[in-house]
């Protein structure tokens, strides 16, 4: 009897071994050739702009007093920064809005003006004339406040949505909503119905889930994600994804995968890229994630460049765009 049962225990244990290689080879895209672009597909964070040290950093952290030395003049979310990112190989990039009181969207990161302006108040309670008289470079500094290289800079250079659509009507947006109110999605509608001819810009937008979804109910073919579609979406994948099977929460979406956690993905990255392509899904790479971040780490070093698989057909996410993208070129990606 307990030769019978040893000899059925083995059985199980061989066929569960039998399925999980099944499994893994299934998955598996060692085999599968790259189907990117010839060049990685680059999504620039903020345009070029000045980058601070993230150690400590909370939702209310002002970040302007902390950047690292100046490389550059370029101010984030301003329309030189963004010039300077498509020039540096972006092929989007991501901006941040606010709807003002006067039915406008500024583009600006921060809840309050406070932290990088000569102004006072929160972003979306001020009009966009008093807005644009603000200088956006006042509050940067890289040595405690003993001097602030971009004071005086910033003058008048806070753009509308309008302005960014405008200038570069042909290039490529991700739209953050930095609140949660869903007439900020209404409002963006409006503004395309408005233009349709700046439809194409916007690739996709993203942030608060309200607004993001009312976006995404309302403009056609807009696809769009928060970070709660975006949890649901991989989490639904990892319990079915290994069937090659794509759960409805990651179609006709963005789907966002930290770097140090791509090889936990089922089909990484050929057969992964591939699946959502055909469920109508963008992917984004992101930088390493730990617990604890605040904010959008990416691709920001040489060193991490060997993350991105070779012929990845995702977008690559990055704060460093002026770095990253010639390296990339000069690699040949």
């Amino acid at each position: 009897m307990l030769k019978k049962i040893g000899r059925i225990a083995l059985w199980v244990l061989g066929a569960a071994g039998a399925l999980l290689v099944a499994v893994i080879l299934y998955n598996a895209s060692w085999f599968e050739p790259p189907h990117g672009a010839k060049r990685v597909n680059l999504l620039s964070h903020r345009g070029v702009h000045q980058v601070f040290a993230r150690e400590g950093v909370g939702n209310d952290t002002c970040t302007a007093d902390r950047i690292y030395p100046p490389t550059h003049d370029l101010i984030e979310n301003t329309l030189p920064s963004m010039e300077a990112a498509f020039a540096a190989g972006a092929d989007v990039v991501e901006l941040d809005i606010h709807l003002t009181p006067d039915n406008v969207f500024a583009v600006m990161h921060d809840w309050t003006v406070d932290c990088r302006t000569d102004g006072k108040g929160v972003t979306e309670d001020l009009g966009i004339a008093y807005l644009k008289s603000l200088d956006i470079g006042y509050g940067y500094t890289a040595d405690g406040g003993k001097t602030f290289p971009l004071r005086g800079k910033g003058v008048g250079m806070m753009p509308t949505l309008e302005d960014v659509l405008t200038r570069f009507p042909d290039k490529a947006f991700l739209i953050n909503f930095k609140s949660r109110r869903p007439e900020e999605g209404d409002a963006l509608a409006a503004l395309i119905k408005a233009h349709p001819e700046w439809r194409n810009a916007i690739w996709a937008s993203y942030g608060g889930a309200e607004p993001t979804d009312r976006s995404i109910a309302l403009i056609a073919g807009l696809r769009g994600y928060s970070g709660r579609s975006m949890m649901k979406c991989l989490v639904d994948y990892e319990l079915t994804g290994w069937t090659g099977f794509v759960p409805s929460s990651c179609s006709n979406t963005i789907v966002v995968v930290p770097s140090n956690l791509a090889w936990a993905v089922w089909g990484w990255p050929h057969k992964f890229t591939k699946r959502m392509e055909a469920a109508g899904s963008s992917v984004i790479l992101l930088g390493p994630f730990s617990s604890g971040d605040i904010g959008s780490t990416g691709i920001d070093s040489i060193d991490q460049i060997s993350a991105i698989p070779d012929g990845f057909a995702g977008y690559v996410w990055t704060n460093r765009i002026e770095l990253i993208g010639p390296e990339l070129r000069k690699q040949g990606r």
